[in-house]
């Protein structure tokens, strides 16, 4: 479960808050511009950044971007971007959340869903899923069933 705000320390907090920043600056962003950024690949704040917003732990950080914990702090520490396939994994992460957090409203509760195990996504979370593209379909599709129901509940 992630912690609420209240009990993170500041940095994570900005952390946190920088990740939602990013990920709504990202969403509004062209899919040219977006594939320029991962060829280009992302800033190395973002590990820090998805970690604390969605209170990540070693082994799902590795699992997200590909890479043990030692090179992601290795890539923090000397300022280098992130390789190709950690940037991609990380655009879709960033719009699946930038999609969770139209659905959910806040930070706290899209968060919280992206890294519950879901049994729409086979017992997996949606933040698994985006190891692939056609994993962050399926999470696509789950969150557009869960806005039609919040329509329907209106």
């Amino acid at each position: 479960m992630i912690p609420s705000s209240a009990s993170k320390t500041p940095g994570r907090r900005e952390a946190a808050a920088s990740f939602w920043l990013l990920t709504h600056q990202l969403s509004q962003r062209s899919e040219a511009e977006r594939l320029t950024n991962i060829q280009a690949g992302f800033a190395p704040r973002w590990i820090r950044a998805v970690r604390d917003a969605l209170a990540l732990g070693p082994t799902q950080m590795e699992a997200l971007f590909n890479a043990s914990i030692s090179t992601l702090e290795r890539r923090q520490r000397q300022q280098k971007s992130l390789d190709l396939v950690a940037s991609e994994r990380l655009d879709r992460v960033a719009m699946i959340a930038s999609h969770a957090l139209q659905v959910f409203a806040t930070p706290e509760r899209a968060g919280q869903w992206l890294v519950a195990r879901n049994t729409s996504l086979g017992g997996r979370t949606p933040l698994q899923l985006c190891e692939t593209g056609l994993g962050t379909a399926q999470v696509h599709r789950a969150l557009g069933a869960l806005e039609c129901a919040n329509a329907d509940a209106l």
